[in-house]
C-alpha cells in the first residue's frame, strides 16, 4: 500500500501545476484566469479496543505430581469512521491579482513556502 498524502503535501503539489502551467504558456495570446479549484479528501478515523484476559491454577497431586493450567483470552474491536473534508481554494498571484495561465512575465517558481498546511 502507498504512503499517504497529506493536505499540504496535495496543495503544494497543485501550486507546483498551476505554476508550472503559467510558465509553459509564457508569450501566448490566449490566457486563462484559474478560478476556484475544490479540492475533495476523505479522512478515515479508527478507534480500536483491546481486551485480554490470562489466567493460571497451579493444582498439587500429592507430593510428587503437580500441574499448572494457563488460560487466556483476547479480542480486539475496531470502528472506522470516513470523514469527507472539501477545501475551495482560489489561487491568486504574490500581489493578490487573480492567477492567470499564460502570464506575459511568468511569476518566479523558486520561492515557496512548502510548510502550507501542516
Amino acid at each position: 500500500m502507498s504512503e499517504p498524502i497529506g493536505v499540504g503535501e496535495a496543495v503544494q503539489a497543485l501550486r507546483d501545476e498551476l505554476l508550472g502551467a503559467a510558465v509553459a504558456g509564457a508569450g501566448s495570446d490566449v490566457q486563462f484566469e484559474v478560478g476556484p479549484i475544490e479540492l475533495e479528501f476523505a479522512v478515515t478515523l479508527t478507534r480500536e479496543v483491546t481486551a485480554k484476559v490470562e489466567g493460571s491454577a497451579k493444582a498439587g497431586l500429592g507430593r510428587v505430581l503437580s500441574a499448572v493450567v494457563s488460560v487466556g483470552a483476547a479480542g480486539k474491536l475496531a470502528k472506522e469512521d470516513v470523514h469527507h473534508v472539501r477545501l475551495v481554494l482560489t489561487p491568486k498571484d504574490r500581489t493578490g491579482n487573480p492567477l492567470l495561465i499564460s502570464n506575459e512575465k511568468p511569476p518566479e517558481t523558486g520561492g515557496l513556502d512548502s510548510s502550507f498546511g501542516r
